[in-house]
């Protein structure tokens, strides 16, 4: 469905700014965005792509992954097509790097995904699987009613948000689970066609206006795995999002652009993991890689465990009503049913 966009510039010359997305793409009549879902039409600018799905599941919430964000619960996940990213190696390119010309996709409006949602039992909606800014007008309507109905609701995703942007959709958007892919401008003007620094930035805010975030970071063996690097980021998150903000080290597997590459060794994520406990971050984990045991909770204070994941379910959970450890009392951020987000 094409509808009007929300926050962009008409300009003098017929063209339009679009403030979705950090790049803030300059587009003139006739021509779309860099994500090619938003096109200008006679200094109107339009997304072509209101409602328009490419992917819909019943997802355990840990495919995320959030891992303190209503553990064990299931969200009604949706995505569509495009993206502002060029990444080589992404996983979902045969949606995110196409036009609408060479996709397949079914129209779902706001108010049926939010009742496909509850008639599920999710406990949430996601928007995921390519990045949702790029049909951030209906994942803002969307979100609007899904809280209206007791919806929780995340984006999953890259973070180039503008800040205008993050800050309209604010309070209908609970869960901020963002990728920062290196942290260096250099990995990501690369691999990624973007810049770090509106990552970063979009993350503090996002913090900032009361959501949830969790962080993830692919390792990718001799692009973004040195333990400088990784090291450098344990200490951003620490002084920015803060100590207690889920970081995730994920296994990374060649695929799309990147096959010349090896998979992340195993021992490469647990001295990531390893860098960050050193750092001071009190949850940190490692995925894509089956039954490992830092897929764990345990209590940053007593070691006493918490959550227990088995592949994307929770084989025990052991947190009190209020959101804390039951042998010393430590306060756990965890967002669930009984208790409120603890910063």
């Amino acid at each position: 469905m094409i509808k009007e966009a929300m926050l962009y510039d008409k300009l003098s010359d017929g063209g339009v700014q679009c403030n979705v997305c950090s790049r803030r793409c300059v587009i003139a009549s006739g021509k779309k965005g860099f994500c090619r879902v938003r096109e200008n039409r006679d200094g109107t600018l339009y997304t072509l792509i209101y409602g328009t799905v490419s992917s819909e599941a019943i997802d355990p919430i840990e495919k995320k992954p959030l891992f303190h964000f209503y553990p064990g619960s299931l969200s009604y996940s949706l995505g569509t097509i495009g993206c502002n990213f060029r990444c080589r190696h992404c996983q979902n390119w045969t949606i995110s790097q196409v036009g609408l010309d060479h996709s397949q996709s079914v129209e779902i409006m706001a108010d049926e995904a939010v009742a496909r949602a509850l008639e599920s039992g999710s406990k949430s909606i996601s928007w995921t699987y390519n990045e949702p800014t790029t049909w951030y007008e209906y994942t803002y309507d969307c979100a609007k009613l899904a809280k209206e109905n007791g919806l929780a609701t995340a984006y999953v995703t890259n973070g180039y948000i503008t800040p205008e942007a993050l800050r309209k959709i604010s309070p209908y958007l609970d869960a901020f689970r963002v990728d920062i892919k290196a942290f260096t401008e250099e990995f990501y003007r690369n691999v990624c066609s973007a810049n770090l620094a509106p990552v970063l930035e979009s993350t503090i805010l996002a913090k900032e206006l009361g959501m949830h975030v969790e962080v993830i970071n692919l390792v990718i063996p001799t692009l973004n795995d040195s333990a400088d690097e990784i090291r450098q980021l344990c200490k951003w998150i620490y002084d920015n999002p803060g100590a207690g903000t889920p970081l995730h080290f994920t296994r990374f597997h060649p695929h799309y652009k990147m096959q010349d590459l090896p998979s992340t060794p195993v021992k490469t994520l647990e001295m990531a993991h390893d860098i960050a406990k050193e750092e001071g971050l009190q949850y940190v984990y490692v995925g894509n890689v089956f039954g490992h045991e830092y897929e764990t909770t345990f209590c940053p204070v007593c070691g006493n465990l918490l959550i227990k994941r088995e592949l994307f379910n929770v084989g025990e959970y052991n947190l009190t009503a209020e959101g804390t450890c039951p042998d010393c009392g430590e306060i756990i951020p965890i967002v669930n049913e009984h208790a409120d987000m603890h910063v």
